[in-house]
């Protein structure tokens, strides 16, 4: 019979970069289930546990902390080694009063530690959004969630004012929509992929191209200091309108 499914195992040379692991010190670590995000933009949670947080010096010392319920991921108890931690995240260890979310830093991803008021929302990304039996809005974001708005009439959804690559703030873990984030210029803005990464700032210009895919557009963000990134409209997530709705790390 076949192989049916992928592989179980990852090598430590194939791993995301910006895993703190050593390369060349072993041959395996552990690869992610799959979950809301994909390998190449997660951390799994043992790695967060064990390497990057320092609670345990072994795998199964890190099971057995997490089998415990005593870590949570976006307000919910996750008991699986496994699990994918991926961008805007929000990690929670309630017994230590200790919260980190989630972010972009110029190597991949970081853990960066927010207080309790922070912990009770995250950001979302509209990836898509299509319409469902009965004229209904639905929104998919980039963790994986789907969002249904609900329109009284079809042939006129009000209700329905969400474009894709918009941030949703929601409350975590009820998921219930707090603010909306519109993508336009003169919102707050953090590049999450390319040789920006982590850079932070105000949009200052969109450049929209007939013919060109709307996610290639070219973005310029502005940050305090005055410098101008560019990056595509992909690699961009609205945080913000003038002061960002979440606490950034001092250095992108």
């Amino acid at each position: 019979m076949g192989k049916k499914g992928g592989s179980l195992h990852l090598k430590r040379e194939a791993s995301p970069s910006f895993w703190p692991i050593y390369r060349k010190k072993f041959v395996w670590t552990v690869k992610p289930r799959p979950g809301p995000h994909p390998i190449s933009r997660c951390i799994p949670l043992l790695l967060i546990i064990r390497d990057m947080l320092g609670f345990a010096e072994t795998r199964k010392e890190a099971k057995k902390i997490i089998s415990q319920g005593k870590i949570l991921v976006d307000g919910r108890v996750r008991r699986d080694d496994r699990y994918p931690v991926g961008l805007m995240d929000v990690v929670s260890i309630p017994e230590l009063k200790m919260n980190y979310r989630v972010l972009p830093f110029k190597k991949g991803l970081t853990l960066h530690p927010i207080d309790e008021k922070e912990a009770s929302f995250k950001l979302c990304r509209i990836e898509n959004k299509t319409t469902v039996k009965g004229g209904h809005i639905q929104l998919n974001l980039h963790d994986g969630r789907n969002i249904l708005i609900r329109v009284e009439d079809p042939e006129n959804p009000v209700e329905d004012e969400y474009q894709t690559l918009d941030t949703l703030m929601i409350s975590i873990p009820d998921q219930e929509i707090i603010e909306h984030l519109p993508l336009k210029e003169g919102m707050s803005a953090i590049i999450t992929d390319g040789k920006n990464i982590g850079k932070h700032g105000l949009i200052s210009s969109i450049d929209e191209r007939p013919g060109q895919k709307r996610r290639r557009f070219l973005v310029s963000i502005k940050d305090e200091a005055g410098s101008i990134y560019q990056s595509i409209l992909d690699y961009i997530f609205v945080i913000g309108d003038e002061e960002p709705r979440i606490s950034l790390e001092s250095e992108a």
